[in-house]
């Protein structure tokens, strides 16, 4: 027997992130071995609770992914207590049919749901919530109720009284309202990990707070579940096989958002991931292709732009044909300069354009991609196969010459200019589009695949003409 559960709430910003976070701290400070699991297109949540268990967080996301990857992704990962958290509330979700809902996702892994009820306001209002949400959906196990944002112990003691004279569920958990337990938030929600010094000692003091007013031994007892199988799929394998090829990974606290699931795809494909920092590597270190991914660029910006020698260094490489791939803020980062908050700060320079900070986002959601001829590394099989991904940015590319390549026509999202995304210039591909190793598009093994092809031309002797 192992654990696992769904942390929900009935709306966004009910507190779920900070239970989760606390939880996490909590069950592995008592001895347990925590896997977290985050529902959607997510970094940030996913950064904080790999800080807090230690382990990889893993994302399921019902849009972009197959069924049965969903449950694949789960059922390799399981460990001896596994914390999904969910994204807005327990029934939101893109489908009419909720097809690709938080409620889906529990019904499709068996998941006790523990509702995370912002109670702030609330007496006796609270039991049709929660009867509500029950009769909703009669598939749906509501194990247990934890109470946020509580005004007090005459408040607390009221919403036990009603909950349990009116409803089934066990109230866990009730916690008192404290600002101390709250996560700077920014606009794709909460401040990354990476980026917070305190982050470890945030990590602590909201687990044990967690740890007081919550009972972890009954959310333990309710939430044991046999462990789930396997479903057969098949391989994935690299496009290529050979040597292995170094790609250096931007990991700094200007870049960190990857997918765990896209690190392990590049490492089976053959690739040796070697970190560097943006802000305090003054060199790049021995790699054949560079991978920047998505960040906080403009928040780093000061000092993204002090480090000339690096700057000058990525943009050697990519003018001299090293292979690269870039997402959103590594894109920022290859640009010519960042203009954000009245001030304009110099970047790489390798991206022919220039990038604008905007108030509200420009790219915001799922997109479906459709390659295009141009694409460095297309599938050899499908080349033309739609790809779904997600992009979430509040920057636009400007002042770019009109004669440049683009890898995608965008079917639904907004990408670089509406209609396109993915820049090819030399052997660099920059997209605000994220990508996912999953479904229609494994692209890992392709650009491994290509990092090595690229390697191989490099090394090949040119003949003299006779």
């Amino acid at each position: 027997m192992s654990n696992r559960f769904l942390v929900s709430a009935a709306h966004k910003s009910s507190g779920k992130t900070m239970v989760s976070i606390g939880l996490c701290a909590a069950l592995v400070a008592r001895g347990h071995a925590v896997q977290p699991f985050k529902k959607g297109p997510d970094y940030i949540d996913p950064m904080w609770l790999s800080q807090a268990t230690g382990r990889p967080c893993r994302n399921l996301d019902l849009y972009l992914m197959e069924n049965d990857d969903v449950v694949a992704t789960f059922a390799r990962h399981a460990s001896e207590v596994n914390l999904v958290e969910g994204n807005k509330g327990l029934y939101d979700g893109l489908a009419l049919d909720g097809s690709n809902s938080n409620a889906a996702l529990a019904k499709m892994l068996d998941l006790p749901v523990i509702l995370v009820i912002d109670a702030r306001g609330m007496t006796r209002g609270i039991a049709p919530l929660i009867l509500g949400y029950q009769a909703f959906d009669k598939d749906i196990r509501i194990a247990g109720v934890i109470l946020n944002n509580l005004g007090g112990k005459r408040h607390e003691s009221k919403l036990r009284q009603v909950i349990e004279h009116y409803t089934d569920v066990p109230v866990i958990g009730a916690i008192q309202h404290d600002e101390r337990l709250s996560i700077v938030e920014r606009h794709l929600g909460l401040m990354p990990s990476n980026e917070s010094i305190a982050a470890s000692a945030k990590i602590k003091q909201i687990g044990e707070a967690i740890a007081e007013q919550v009972d972890l031994d009954s959310l333990l007892a309710i939430t044991q579940k046999q462990p789930l199988s396997v479903p057969h799929l098949a391989e994935v394998r690299a496009i290529t096989s050979g040597d292995k090829v170094r790609i250096g990974v931007a990991r700094d606290r200007a870049f960190g958002f990857y997918y765990a699931d896209d690190l392990d795809a590049l490492q089976t494909a053959g690739a040796e991931l070697v970190p560097f920092d943006t802000l305090d590597d003054a060199h790049l270190p021995e790699v054949d292709a560079l991978y920047i991914g998505g960040g906080f660029p403009e928040a780093c910006a000061i000092e993204l732009e002090a480090n000339t020698t690096l700057r000058n260094e990525i943009k050697q490489a990519i003018e001299g044909g090293m292979p690269a791939y870039a997402e959103c803020g590594g894109l920022m980062y290859l640009s010519r300069r960042i203009d954000y908050q009245g001030r304009s700060f110099e970047m790489v320079g390798a991206i022919p354009g220039d990038v604008k900070m905007h108030a509200k986002p420009i790219g915001r959601g799922y997109v479906h991609l459709r390659e295009d001829g141009e694409h460095p590394w297309p599938r050899p099989d499908v080349p033309a196969r739609q790809i779904k991904a997600h992009e979430f940015h509040y920057s636009s590319l400007e002042n770019l010459p009109p004669d440049m390549r683009f890898a995608y026509h965008v079917e639904r999202g907004y990408g670089i200019d509406g209609e396109r995304d993915g820049l090819i210039i030399h052997n660099l591909l920059a997209s605000y589009t994220h990508l996912r190793t999953i479904g229609s598009c494994y692209w890992a093994s392709r650009f491994v695949a290509f990092v090595r092809r690229c390697k191989l031309q490099s090394l090949t002797p040119i003949k003299e003409k006779a």
